[in-house]
């Protein structure tokens, strides 16, 4: 690690300057039409992960000024139009910050990692001061003395527990190691020692920290009659641990902690009452081993989470809408909340839903373009960080102070002009099945002209996952919308945070029914004359990639071809399920349907397939499985294979990103048949 030179600190907050840098400096000088380039998506944020310290008193960051190499920024809060102090990595790259003491951040770093013939990614969380000049490890390193004990050390990243808000020295961390096997240490993040409070088991994980920094919680994976179950233990007020609910994997309805209040026996529980189609939050009497109360239930949406202050002290509840979002329940921030989106001219607007579950049908709130989250604040709420972000704004940060002063410190990608980019909106479809399926649809900017378009169906992955009305990282919606594409992320069958009805109907369905709602999302964006009939491809990575496999061999086909990025097997899906003692009651006997690669040879479309040399969830030895019968079979196709690159978004350098995003349009333009996409 290294500190910038003051020359160097000077050169990087003339141009950054907290991303204040103009759009009309930064941004492209062609006509408004003219779309971004693929760069312009890929490259690294000129501003993120933007924090506040517990006291207040200062900012935190990460920057880039050539989009290359992200930097860490350290600013006054009291002065944020000021240089900050810059820091950087000499060999890893920072990944997200995070204040664990007012003169101390805690920065995850990223680099390859190589061991015999392992090849992945290897996380670290790093102990700084506010100028870099002091750097510790989570928890003390040793070297190991063998390969495989060096492998087992370094692929599991410690975990901060608590930062313990009344300890003036220490934090809570957890060793997630195969070696560590979740012990707890004390860590003194000035001396760089630790002390095991508590030692980790096999049979429990899961720990959970009060704002004390008191364990409280714990969840035991145990077998009854031989079903695997999920045993959630909570501290009682004596300081003895009990079981208390007890959740089968194959029911896929386990109960856990949600957070603590302020009384030791009454904690929050989140899970689905029997028979309810959506998940809640509820009240739960420590001593008495019951629900009292719902703390809080959305009839239409899935509840799942708690937000609460560094004191414990109950903020708000987050539930899955069109977005991920907030219910305060704390006055000042529901009233900041407000103020905010009135200064900014955050709007809604009313959306008829029909709920996938019961059918029910509401009138909904829907961000109109962008919506707030509050992503930090000091531990007196006198200074809260606010991201402004939507589906065409990658995110405007500001600082609320407490005399009601909203300043404005940064944006995301100034360079992204919203003008050249596509509106999204939240629709809904009816299957062939009956089922109402919800999706998100990009149309492209006004300058394309009407409809109908050339159109991606890009599904995501998962499958158990789902889509959001924000900002794609990928990069992958914008992209295309940018250039007449309009694209549609069904939330198909098996999608989770829809509610129990839609996630569970996906079950043994894997290019079968999960497929057909891509497929009859396609055709509702033909009848709404949305879509091109003839210019319609589908494209997806890691389960989106099996499904653009499944869709190659698929009879009767609407797409012109497809594109996978690290698609998988269902055969390694059910291996790797099965390998794990949890998964294997808990997703393993819903894993089942069509597994393409065994009808390679029937591929009707050309398809272009991309994985990265250092997956290590998707193997890449299941694309080229894909390819071989492709080669068998004489059938057109496209290979790469990207070096360095893992499965998540994370492991994606700028250029890796920039690598996808060009090859995947010239493969529309050039080979996909007939005439290009």
């Amino acid at each position: 690690m290294r500190v910038q030179s003051k020359t160097l600190l000077l050169a990087l907050a003339a141009a950054a300057s907290l991303g204040l840098a103009s759009a009309a400096t930064l941004g492209a000088t062609a006509a408004l039409a003219a779309p971004p380039s693929a760069k312009d998506f890929s490259r690294y944020a000129a501003l993120s992960d933007v924090v506040v310290s517990p006291d207040g008193q200062h900012l935190a960051g990460l920057i880039s000024t050539d989009g290359e190499e992200r930097l860490l920024a350290v600013w006054e809060t009291a002065h944020p139009d000021r240089q900050p102090f810059v820091i950087a990595s000499r060999h890893m790259r920072l990944m997200s910050v995070e204040f664990v003491k007012n003169d101390r951040l805690a920065i995850v770093v990223q680099q390859t990692l190589t061991i015999g013939s392992y090849k992945g990614h290897l996380q670290k969380i790093y102990i700084t001061d506010l100028k870099g000049q002091d750097w510790k490890p989570a928890l003390p390193e040793e070297r190991a003395a063998s390969d495989s004990a060096e492998l087992e050390k370094q692929t599991g990243n410690p975990a901060i527990l608590s930062r313990l808000p009344g300890d003036p020295q220490h934090i809570l961390v957890m060793d997630t190691s195969t070696e560590g096997e979740g012990d707890i240490y004390r860590a003194n993040i000035y001396s760089g020692t630790a002390e095991r409070v508590e030692r980790g088991s096999e049979k429990f994980g899961e720990l959970q920290a009060d704002a004390k920094g008191d364990i409280r919680a714990k969840v035991q994976l145990d077998y009854e009659d031989g079903k695997a179950v999920y045993i959630q233990w909570i501290k009682n007020p004596k300081g003895q641990w009990e079981p208390h609910f007890r959740s089968y994997f194959k029911d896929r309805n386990l109960f856990s902690v949600a957070g603590f209040s302020d009384d030791p026996n009454i904690v929050y529980v989140a899970g689905r009452q029997p028979g309810a189609d959506k998940a809640g939050i509820y009240v739960y009497d420590v001593t008495a081993k019951k629900i009292v109360e719902p703390a809080f239930e959305h009839k239409l949406f899935d509840a799942n989470g708690v937000v609460a202050d560094s004191s414990g002290r109950l903020l708000g509840f987050r539930y899955e809408g069109a977005r991920n979002n907030v219910y305060w329940v704390d006055p000042q921030l529901a009233a900041m909340d407000k103020g905010v989106r009135a200064a900014l001219g955050v709007k809604a607007t009313p959306l008829t839903w029909t709920d996938p579950g019961t059918g029910q049908k509401a009138k909904i709130n829907v961000p109109d373009g962008a919506d707030l989250s509050v992503v930090s604040w000091s531990d007196d709420h006198s200074s809260i960080i606010v991201l402004k972000s939507g589906p065409k704004e990658p995110g405007d940060y500001y600082l609320f102070t407490k005399d009601g002063k909203l300043s404005l410190l940064g944006k995301e990608r100034p360079w992204l002009k919203p003008d050249v980019l596509g509106d999204t909106r939240l629709v809904q479809y009816t299957a062939r099945d009956g089922l109402v399926i919800p999706g998100f649809l990009t149309t492209p900017p006004a300058s394309a002209g009407a409809g109908p378009y050339p159109t991606i169906i890009l599904p995501h992955g998962g499958p158990w996952a789902r889509d959001s009305l924000d900002w794609d990282l990928g990069g992958w919606t914008q992209y295309f919308a940018s250039r007449g594409y309009a694209v549609l992320q069904p939330q198909f069958l098996g999608s989770a945070g829809w509610g129990r009805k839609l996630w569970i109907a996906g079950d043994n369905e894997w290019g079968q029914k999960m497929q057909d709602d891509k497929d009859d999302g396609a055709k509702w964006l033909i009848d709404q004359k949305i879509a091109d009939p003839k210019r319609i491809a589908m494209f997806g990575y890691s389960y989106g990639g099996y499904s653009a496999l499944a869709a190659s061999i698929r009879p009767n086909g609407i797409y012109q071809c497809a594109v996978s990025g690290a698609g998988g097997s269902l055969a390694d899906m059910k291996r790797v399920t099965g390998d794990s003692r949890t998964m294997r009651e808990y997703q393993r006997p819903f894993v089942d349907g069509l597994d393409a690669i065994q009808h390679a040879s029937e591929a009707k479309i050309p398809i272009f397939l991309y994985h990265g040399e250092r997956d290590t969830n998707v193997d890449i030895k299941d694309s080229r499985r894909f390819i071989a019968g492709l080669k068998a079979a004489n059938k057109p196709y496209k290979w790469l294979e990207i070096k360095d690159m893992g499965h998540p978004y994370l492991t994606m350098t700028p250029a890796m990103m920039e690598t996808q995003l060009v090859e995947i349009e010239k493969f529309f333009q050039n080979e996909c048949k007939p005439g290009g996409l």
